[in-house]
Order: C-alpha cells, then structure tokens, then sequence
C-alpha cells in the first residue's frame, strides 16, 4: 500500500498552480474586473455566476453555491477522489507525487516508462488495423458489428496481427524494453526464458485508467476459440478489481453523467456507444466490488446493473448487490436491469435501437424492490412463521447498511411485510441508535420559538482568520504566534496554527490554506469564511490595518485574562508573578 502524500507537498502545489488555468482549459473563463467569470458548469444558468478569484486562488458559484480551490474543481468536474485530483494536478505542472514512509511499502522505479510502453502499444495496434496485409479481417469483423471509424478511434480499438512476436519486434527493441513488456503483461515467458506476444489474432481494447492511461489490454478473438476475450493478468499499474472500461471514455464524451449503467463486456460498451449511450461501462472479467461501486458513485449518483436473465446473471446481481449495501446512503440509487433470454446490450440496442433501450434503463428494478422480491422467494409471507423466517433472511443483509434515511427506509419496509412495530424491528436486529426520523413523535408539539437575539458581531478570533483568508500576508505582522497560544478563546488554536503554518511558508495563497485543512471540522469554517467573502477584494487599503487592530485587541484581552488569573490567587504569588501583576496593571491604566 502506498504511503500517504505529505501535506507539505500539497500546500506548495495548490501554491505552484494557478486556478485559473485549471479552470479554463475545461471551463472558458472571461475576465471581469479583478476576477474571471463562465457559466457554472455544475448546473444549467444563463447568465455567468460562477466567479474564480486568480489572487485568493478559489472559486465560487453564486447560482448553486458551489466553492473550492483548484484541488476541489478537478475532484468535482472529473469525478476524481482527493488521490487521483492531486496526482493530475501535479502532473500537469511536471511534478511526481512524494510518499511518506512508515510502514507503506517503499517506492520502487517510477512506472512512467511502462504508461509509455503501454501508449506504444496502442499507437502499434492501431497502426496494424489501418496497414498489416490482414487487417481486412480485423475491419470487416468491425463492420459486422456495426462500427463506425469514428467510435473505434474514441476507444483506441486496434488489432493484433496473428503471429508470436510482432509487438516484441515492435517494441521490445533492448533487454530492459522486453523486461518492461513482460511486465505489464504484454508479453509471456515461458519455462526455457523465451518469450512471445501475449495477444495474437485478436481486437484489441485499450483499457484507461481516470487518467486515460493506458493500463491494460482487453483482446477479442476474430474466430473461434478460447478464451473468447483475454485480460492483461494483473501489474504494477492493473489491478482489475479497481479499473471499468469504458469510465474514461464516458467522462470525455459526456459533460454530466446523472447515470452509469453496468455492463458484462468491452463490446457491449462500445457497440451502446455506437448508438449515442455513452455512459455505459464494463467491469474485466469480476465480478462488481465494493471499489468498482465507490468509483461509480464518485462519478455520479444513480447506476444501473444491465445482466443476463439467466440463473448466472441473477447471481452476479446478487454478489453487486451484497458489494453494493454498505455504499447505500441518502443520494445513491443502484437499480437492477436483466435483459431478455438470448440477448445481450448489444443485440438488444440494434433490435430496439436507443430510445428503447434508454426506456429500458428507465424502467430498471430499484434495489430495495429487488432485495425484498428475492427475499420473499424463500419465505411464505401470509404465514406467521414465513414472516419470522423474512426478517431472520434480511437480518445479515440490512445490518451491512450505514446509519441514515435510507436504512431507516429500508427497515421500514420489512417492518411492514413482517407486520412489526420499526421500533421493535431495530430493536431486535440490533441497528442504529433511534434516528431523528424515528424519535420524533409524530404529533410532537413544537415549542414556542424564542424571540431572535440581536446579531452579534464576529468574534475577535474568527475576524482574525477571516482577513488571514482574504490576505495569507497579514500573518508576517504577527510576530511570533505563540503570543497567543494561552489565549482561552475560541478558535485560538486554528488562529495560532494559521499563523504559524504561513510563518514557515510566507507564500501560501487562500486556496493552499483552504487545502491544508481538507476533510477537518476547521476546515468546513474555514471554507464556509472564504466562500462568504469571496467579492471581498484582498488588495483594500485598510486589511492591514484592521488586523493589526485585531491582533492588538486579541493581545490585550490576553493580558486581561493573564491579570484576573494572578488575582484570584494573589495571595500564593512568588516575587516574579507580583511583578509581572503590577506590569500588567500599569498596562490596563
């Protein structure tokens, strides 16, 4: 397992890029006085509202409320994690991305070169579609199904000329070239140290990861023969039970994906791509896991299992469901597609063509529906033995789900066909502690709310880290933070920790100090201040001095705090502390 990136190298590289740039090389951006506006690319609108700010390295969305620095936009608009946004950030600016040590494995060669040997191969598969003597076989098999130039370019299709060492002659041009082949599985060894092309006669699928590297190979046999498709076994940079086919692909064609749908192979991807549904995936060769999910829901909210209506694609339903329950929370919806006898994505979407088949998506079976459908099978509701029997099949099923609505829905539903108080079901099962929904009685009388109190100015503290967010700078006025650390008021820590972490580093902007508390409770306020007074500009005359005014505030409150605490216990003070009291009342006068 790799170790954790340093947040130092995060902070300088929210400080390295500009946001700006980000931004417009996906969204276009437009100047407007000392921002740069666009139309939100995170909902519908007409007139531009959505506002980057290139001094404080953040943006803002005044339609939908949107916010975030660079770091954020790339995890939003892409559908990436924290892991693979800080990965593209840095490789867009040349940079390899540090791992802490302990107890990670250690870091062996960097595997660029084996992404680059892997794009040769495409780049060689492609070149033998176009140009080896038999690629006519490989074009018409194409063509029987219904490709077009077009969609075999968008996925990289190529193909691999039978024969046992074409791309080893290609590419595998010194030792080290055949060792990193051998690899990343391009190649096969056998016992004698020989070794020979793994894909021979074969349509070749290039397999991208979220970056659109190539990572592996997905080969197609023209004729008859086993095995139909062939993987690349797992490498350094291929582990099947993490990657989808087709992913990559749907996030460059589609602009907003509200849906994801599921299918069995690399053909049915691309021949549904064919028709205008661009959103479909495939899992390689495994069966749905619990990381094909969280990457799933990472990119949008709804996905769709698409399965044979046989005994074996009823099963692999079943193993996504059971992967799928610990994932199923309020904002994700998982439904279940199972096609007609003899049929596959393919054959169905050229028999109905599009408008059916997304009407057959449309009309896909909820997960709640199918899990109790399932249930019901093997228990005779209409029986009060048959209703025990229910409950004691869902109970290993439902305790997989996390605390929340959904859940609470969920045991709401077998309270009813169990003909059960939900109380009592909980109770029994062992779930949740009582949700709000469930504990609040439902003729409950709201108490009479109290008159609202008069708004309070912010605190000293919290208007000390507002104008640190507006101008990192202000924090060299400072001195030495640790004046303050005794400070018995809110937030004094974070203010001491802000002043501290932009002492070391003078450089860092809004955006990296927004980073350097991702994920943290201060760093919800601390999103919350900036997203507040995002038109606020930071260049205004009088920041500096009304935080030297805060400061100065802060200082004397300490001192105040300082001489009631030497007070209440005057009477024990040594000779120092006697001294230091009269300094302080001398100050206070």
């Amino acid at each position: 397992m790799a170790g954790r990136i340093p947040q130092q190298f995060i902070d300088e590289l929210i400080s390295r890029v500009d946001i700006v740039d980000v931004i417009d090389a996906r969204v276009p951006l437009k100047k407007k006085g000392r921002e740069h506006v666009a139309c939100c690319p995170f909902h519908n609108e007409k007139t531009p509202s959505f506002t980057v700010s290139q001094s404080k390295q953040f943006y803002h969305c005044f339609g939908c409320g949107a916010h975030g620095t660079a770091l954020g936009f790339l995890m939003e608009y892409e559908h990436l994690d924290f892991v693979e946004a800080v990965e593209k950030l840095a490789a867009g600016i040349g940079l390899t991305v540090p791992r802490e040590g302990g107890d990670s494995a250690p870091r062996g060669p960097s595997p660029q070169p084996l992404y680059e040997l892997m794009e040769k191969s495409v780049q060689f598969y492609q070149q033998q579609l176009r140009r080896h003597p038999q690629r006519q076989r490989a074009v018409d098999y194409l063509k029987k199904r219904g490709l077009s130039g077009e969609i075999a370019a968008a996925f990289g299709i190529g193909y691999a000329p039978d024969g046992w060492d074409n791309l080893l002659q290609a590419l595998g041009t010194d030792k080290e070239q055949q060792d990193r082949l051998l690899t990343v599985g391009m190649l096969i060894e056998k016992d004698n140290g020989s070794r020979y092309d793994r894909f021979r006669d074969r349509i070749m699928f290039p397999i991208r990861d979220y970056r659109g590297r190539v990572i592996a190979f997905g080969g197609r046999i023209l004729d008859k023969g086993e095995p139909k498709y062939l993987n690349s076994p797992e490498t350094p940079i291929f582990h099947k039970g993490r990657e989808l086919y087709g992913l990559f692909e749907a996030k460059q064609a589609l602009r907003e994906i509200p849906r994801l749908l599921v299918v069995e192979g690399y053909m049915d991807v691309v021949a549904l791509a064919q028709f205008g549904i661009r959103n479909a995936v495939a899992t390689l060769g495994t069966a749905v896991t619990k990381e094909h999910l969280e990457r799933l829901f990472r990119t949008t909210s709804e996905v769709v299992f698409c399965f044979d209506g046989d005994r074996a694609g009823r099963d692999a339903a079943w193993r996504g469901l059971e992967n799928a329950l610990p994932l199923m929370r309020e904002g994700h919806q998982l439904h279940f597609m199972f096609l007609p006898e003899g049929e596959d994505p393919d054959t169905l979407v050229r028999s109905i063509g599009r408008d059916g088949f997304e009407q057959r998506i449309a009309q896909a079976q909820p997960l709640s529906e199918y899990f109790f459908e399932q249930m019901g099978r093997q228990a005779d509701i209409t029986r009060l033995d048959g209703r025990a029997r229910l409950v004691e099949l869902c109970r290993p099923y439902l305790s997989k789900l996390p605390p929340g609505v959904y859940r609470h829905l969920m045991l709401d539903r077998l309270a009813q066909l169990a003909h059960m108080e939900r109380d009592a079901l909980e109770r029994m099962l062992g779930g949740e502690a009582p949700s709000v929904i469930a504990a609040r009685p439902a003729a409950a009388v709201r108490p009479a709310r109290p008159p609202a109190a008069p708004r309070q100015q912010p605190s000293l503290v919290r208007s000390a880290i507002r104008l640190l967010l507006q101008r990192p700078a202000l924090a060299q006025l400072v001195g030495e933070p640790q004046r303050l650390v005794g400070l018995q008021l809110p937030g004094t820590p974070l203010l001491v920790e802000m002043l501290e972490l932009l002492k070391q580093h003078p450089h860092l902007t809004t955006g990296a100090l927004l980073e350097h508390w991702r994920g943290s409770d201060q760093g919800k306020h601390l999103f919350a201040l900036a997203q507040r007074d995002m038109l606020l500009s930071p260049e205004q005359d009088n920041l500096e001095q009304e935080f030297s005014d805060t400061v100065a505030r802060l200082l004397q409150q300490l001192r105040r705090q300082r001489r009631l605490e030497l007070e209440q216990r005057f009477g024990s003070l040594s000779q120092a502390e006697k001294d230091e009291y009269c300094q302080l009342v001398k100050g206070n006068n």
